[in-house]
Order: structure tokens, then C-alpha cells, then sequence
């Protein structure tokens, strides 16, 4: 747990008990929340086991999709750094053997996406 640990003290970065807590009945057996960064109202949520995000659909945000993608199954990811005048960075995943990336979400500043990818990539690569 030293990867994660000394990564959840940075701002976008979500606690594991704030995380269990609102998303716990996700879980199943012996999965357990590693960490998660919150991207304005979605929220990414990194398990043993899988990638979870949380997609808090619509105006009022009463809708709300939980994607569920095990880390065997992602192929590829990028990160793409904010520049001087584009203040968003952005993550893309590819999932399986898709040509286009599945997921792409952009990041504001109050997330630093190289501990993104640093945590995709511990799980992806490992």
C-alpha cells in the first residue's frame, strides 16, 4: 500500500473510507478500495481488482452510471498533460482490441494525472 498511500494526500484524490462508505455495495468479496480521485462530479475508483468510474449523468445528477473494467482487460492507456493555455489534462483507455480509446476523461489541475497513470499502470503492467 506504500504506492497509494503516499499518493492520497494530494487535492482530487478521494479517501478509501469516503470511497467505502458511498460506494462500498459495489464491492465484492474481498475486493478492496485502493484509492480514487474525484473529476468534478465522476469519480474514478481504483479496487484490487478493477477500475471502477463513476459517470454522474444529466443536470440534476440523479442519474448515475458505474462502469466496471477489470485491469486485464486494458490494452493501452495515455495521458495527455495540460498546456499553457489548455488547462484540462486528459486520460484515454482502450479496452480489449477497440481502435478508439473507450474511456477519455479530462482531468483539471486539482488532479495530477501522472498519479493517475502511475496507479493504472501499478495495475495494468504489474
Amino acid at each position: 500500500m506504500g504506492i497509494f498511500s503516499a499518493l492520497l494526500g494530494n487535492a482530487g484524490a478521494v479517501s478509501q473510507e469516503d470511497l467505502i462508505k458511498k460506494y462500498g455495495q459495489l464491492l465484492t468479496d474481498n475486493e478492496e478500495v485502493e484509492m480514487g480521485f474525484k473529476l468534478i462530479r465522476d469519480t474514478f475508483i481504483f479496487t484490487n481488482k478493477r477500475l471502477i468510474l463513476v459517470d454522474v449523468q444529466g443536470i440534476t445528477g440523479s442519474k448515475t452510471e458505474y462502469k466496471s473494467i477489470a485491469y486485464k482487460s486494458i490494452t493501452r492507456f495515455s495521458i495527455e498533460t495540460a498546456g499553457t493555455f489548455d488547462l484540462d489534462a486528459e486520460l484515454k483507455i482502450w479496452v480489449s482490441s477497440e481502435l478508439q480509446p473507450s474511456i477519455v476523461k479530462q482531468f483539471t489541475k486539482s488532479v495530477n494525472v501522472y498519479e493517475v497513470q502511475k496507479v493504472l499502470a501499478h495495475h495494468v503492467l504489474g
